[in-house]
């Protein structure tokens, strides 16, 4: 009987170490290929969400004037080497001849999903306000598209923001842009951009390694508003290290040089433009920012309502500046913010 009974636990050791054993090799799997699980929420999204990356715009151009008295001019191509290389202008009334500043914003989305026209499937509100009421602020407001993964990965997006700046840069008096008075802004992954292209921008050296020539010099940039921007790899929970590290190289085990070249607080100058901070979620990599931005000298304003309010406010809170009075403090800090460098 005791023979017995020890050559079944030996049986179900055996299965439990088995089982384990597949377990630790599927996550070692998954890991190291992290597009097989990014791949399944990009199918599981496809219906809600642009997940696609194609070279034809999503619809049909528009040139109109809203509802709210704003004109429209949608799909946009910018340029032509990578895919979904649209972008849409939106203007506070009809009347494009205004000299106004002008204002490029980045959607979120994981690199995976998300477009100019939906916004962000990982953020808690509808970014479509936010944009109407920047615009309605004084702005003219270009509305930028980029590639997602898996056949674009990092820098590629942050190319195709610096080809947009170039594209609106050439196109200025056509479209009645003020590139000597831009406003970069982004959102969760349009932030990791916003904040890229603010160090491109800013330090010749990173923008050697990311293969870019700069469409504007710092002069150029009124601010840049970074929302809530995933930067600091090594402290990003398991579920943000698949998300970036599927962007930057397919698998989460990211080379000391690849996280470097990602962070942009690694490489803040003191030629940064200046910057707002928003932080909720990514309260912790905006921390981050604002303690490289203060040890180079650069103006900016950090908005934490944990901080400064003890509250957690959810991913890229000020979305919601129209219902929730925290978002709204967020959103007339920001406009105060870029009015005071008004050119």
């Amino acid at each position: 009987m005791e023979k017995r009974r020890l050559g079944c636990l030996r049986v179900l050791a055996a299965v439990i170490g088995g089982a384990c054993a597949i377990i630790v090799a599927l996550a070692l799997v998954l890991a190291t290929h992290t597009q097989v699980i990014v791949g399944a929420i990009q199918s599981l999204s496809a219906d809600t969400v642009k997940t696609t990356n194609t070279y034809e715009p999503e619809g049909e151009p528009i040139d109109a004037v809203r509802d709210n008295g704003q004109r429209i001019i949608t799909e946009i191509a910018y340029a032509d080497e990578y895919p979904n290389s649209f972008l849409d202008i939106t203007y506070p009334d009809s009347d494009t001849s205004v000299r106004r500043p002008t204002l490029v914003y980045f959607h979120g989305g994981g690199f995976f999903g998300g477009s100019k026209s939906v916004g962000d499937p990982l953020a808690s509100s509808d970014v479509t306000s936010l944009l109407d009421d920047l615009c309605a602020a004084g702005y003219n407001l270009v509305n930028v598209d980029y590639g997602l993964v898996p056949d674009c990965r990092f820098p590629v997006p942050v190319i195709q923001a610096n080809q947009a700046l170039a594209w609106c840069v050439t196109h200025a008096e056509e479209y009645g842009l003020d590139m000597a008075d831009v406003t970069i802004m982004g959102s969760s992954a349009g932030a990791i951009i916003t904040s890229q292209l603010g160090a491109a921008i800013s330090n010749p050296e990173y923008a050697a390694a990311l293969g870019i020539e700069p469409a504007l010099g710092p002069g150029q940039v009124r601010a840049l508003v970074i929302d809530d921007a995933p930067l600091v790899y090594d402290e990003f929970s398991l579920g943000t290290k698949v998300l970036v590290g599927n962007y930057v190289r397919g698998t989460i085990f990211l080379s000391g040089e690849e996280v470097h070249l990602y962070d942009a607080t690694q490489w803040v100058a003191p030629s940064y433009p200046p910057a707002v901070l928003l932080g909720s979620e990514y309260v912790n990599d905006m921390r981050h920012m604002d303690a490289a931005l203060t040890e180079a000298g650069v103006a900016h304003e950090l908005v934490d309502p944990l901080a400064e309010r003890g509250l957690e406010m959810p991913h890229c809170f000020v979305a919601s500046e129209r219902v929730d009075e925290v978002a709204r403090d967020a959103f007339e800090r920001t406009l105060a913010f870029l009015e005071e460098r008004a050119a």
